[in-house]
């Protein structure tokens, strides 16, 4: 009897299940699951820089400031009011996760030949005619997460410059003339030393 009494709910809820059609709800399809793409965090580059110039200042360190043209090197030494002016191509375009993301694409990789965790930066698509910086790489020690290395390289055409950010020791700024006919020359190397 105990048995029973289960059984014949179940044949009931079975029977209910298979009634006919018109009382059905009509089925209505799930719609797709869209992957939503994850999103990218840029590694906060001008902000890195801001840090390495606050850092100088703060350890009263005077930076040496090289610029060679046509063969000829000037030196002088860098005074904290001229650091905005000297580093500027380093400040401009602000490089975070917020203003190019929607420009660039990050790829990460564990660089052997470098021995570097490396961020590289390329356009997604083509870039603005106003926007000057084409890609850059990031360089981070394994060891101690520390920054070793910062590459950038802007164009406009008529013009690369080649930007590399050595942490804790000096950047050079090379400017390149791209002439007409395919060939290139260095126009001026700027290179300032720290070492903190």
């Amino acid at each position: 009897m105990k048995i029973l009494i289960p059984v014949t709910i179940v044949l009931i809820l079975l029977q209910a299940c298979n009634h006919s059609s018109e009382n059905k709800v009509a089925e209505i399809p799930a719609a797709p699951v869209k992957k939503i793409p994850e999103k990218q965090s840029f590694f906060p580059v001008t902000e890195y820089i801001r840090g390495q110039m606050a850092e100088i200042v703060q350890r009263g360190i005077t930076p040496k400031w090289y610029v060679t043209i046509n063969n000829h090197t000037d030196s002088s030494w860098l005074r904290t009011e001229m650091y905005d002016k000297a580093f500027n191509e380093f400040l401009h375009p602000e490089i975070d996760s917020a203003n190019l993301i929607t420009l660039f694409a990050e790829k990460q990789f564990m660089d052997q030949t470098v021995n570097a965790f490396t961020f590289t930066y390329d356009p997604i698509g083509e870039l603005p005619d106003s926007m000057l910086l084409q890609h850059w790489d990031v360089y981070v020690e394994p060891k101690t997460g520390k920054v070793r290395r910062v590459y950038m390289v802007k164009n406009n055409g008529a013009k690369t410059i080649q930007l590399t950010w050595q942490g804790d020791k000096w950047c050079s700024i090379v400017h390149i003339i791209n002439k007409p006919d395919g060939s290139s020359a260095v126009e001026k190397e700027e290179k300032i030393i720290w070492e903190l």
